[in-house]
C-alpha cells in the first residue's frame, strides 16, 4: 500500500470565516487588471475597501457590545474567568 505524500498547504487551502469580502475584492482587482487601470475602477476598489472596513468595524463594535453586556449580566462569572486566565498565564510565564 502506497501512501501519497502530504503536500504543503497553499494560500488557497486557507478558509477564512468571512471569505465573501475577500472574494469580492479579488474580483474587483481582477476586473481592474483586465480592463486596464482607469480611474473609475480604482475608485470602485477604494469604495469596496471602505465598505468592507466599515463592515469589520461594525462587527467588532457588535462583539464589544456583546462582551460588555455579558460582563454586566454576570460580573462574578466574568471576574472568575479573568482571574483563572491570569493565573494560567502567570504559571506559564513563571517557567
Amino acid at each position: 500500500m502506497t501512501q501519497s505524500p502530504i503536500a504543503a498547504p497553499t494560500p488557497d487551502d486557507i478558509v477564512v470565516e468571512d471569505d465573501g469580502l475577500t472574494q469580492r475584492l479579488d474580483r474587483e482587482a481582477d476586473a481592474i487588471l483586465a480592463s486596464g487601470e482607469d480611474e473609475g475602477s480604482v475608485a470602485s476598489i477604494r469604495q469596496a475597501v471602505k465598505d468592507d472596513a466599515e463592515r469589520v468595524r461594525q462587527k467588532v463594535a457588535d462583539q464589544i457590545d456583546d462582551a460588555r453586556e455579558g460582563i454586566r449580566d454576570e460580573p462574578i462569572r466574568t471576574t472568575l474567568y479573568a482571574l483563572g486566565l491570569g493565573v494560567i498565564i502567570g504559571m506559564m510565564l513563571r517557567r
